[in-house]
């Protein structure tokens, strides 16, 4: 037992460690700022091609949206960050790690905001053209909020999945938390700093679990 707690739970490995698994939690929360506003707002844009009147294009759009969703994250960064230089095409890693973030987001928030719009009655939409708003304000002003709030509990859980997406940007050598953790625990030989950073990704990360439990308790009842 007590070699398990000295390599698992050792506290001086993990205080050395703290400093450089802070700087790995910033680069992390910057990729989170970048990928989740992307995500979103491609997804609204997906949504809108699902729904729109153009056959082709709703088609087109739900092929991609099954591949990216289908598709593996890591993958599909591999992918871009490793198959792209054959093209004569070469990105940094934070680049590709957020071009691969928002096919793989975009995909999902797409289809949670497609039902959201599917599930505003057409009344909404009459009631508010005949108020002399044009489609466009209609949609954003009347359609979209109502369509977030009532898959509200949806779109939290998905940014939560984006959040832990961000651990798999290591394997292109972004310094990222995780990364930062394995490289201490190279350092150490000690599994403490990866334990520790599973416990950040617990503080970070619970809140929003509980949020998204009370959000789906709250649309259930």
């Amino acid at each position: 037992m007590d070699a398990f707690i000295e390599q698992f739970f050792n506290l001086g490995v993990m205080a050395k460690a703290f400093p450089l698994l802070m700087r790995g939690l910033g680069m992390t929360l910057l990729i989170c700022l970048a990928v989740i506003p992307l995500g979103f707002v491609g997804g609204l844009l997906v949504a809108l091609a699902r729904l729109s009147r153009s056959a082709m294009l709703r088609i087109s759009v739900r092929i991609l949206t099954d591949l990216f969703r289908a598709l593996p994250p890591l993958v599909l960064l591999i992918l871009v960050y490793s198959g792209l230089p054959f093209t004569g095409i070469r990105l940094s890693p934070f680049t590709a790690v957020c071009i691969a973030f928002f096919l793989n987001s975009s995909a999902y928030y797409g289809e949670v905001l497609r039902a959201g719009v599917e599930s505003i009655g057409s009344g909404q939409w009459e009631a508010a053209r005949s108020t002399g708003l044009s489609g466009r304000d209609t949609f954003l002003f009347v359609v979209l909020p109502q369509a977030v709030r009532n898959v509200l509990p949806d779109l939290v859980s998905n940014t939560i999945e984006v959040v832990k997406l961000t651990s798999i940007a290591s394997v292109v050598s972004m310094t990222e938390l995780l990364y930062s953790a394995d490289m201490a625990r190279s350092i150490t030989f000690n599994a403490s700093p990866v334990v520790l950073a599973g416990l950040i990704y617990l503080v970070l990360l619970w809140p929003a679990v509980r949020l998204a439990s009370r959000l789906e308790h709250r649309v259930g009842t």
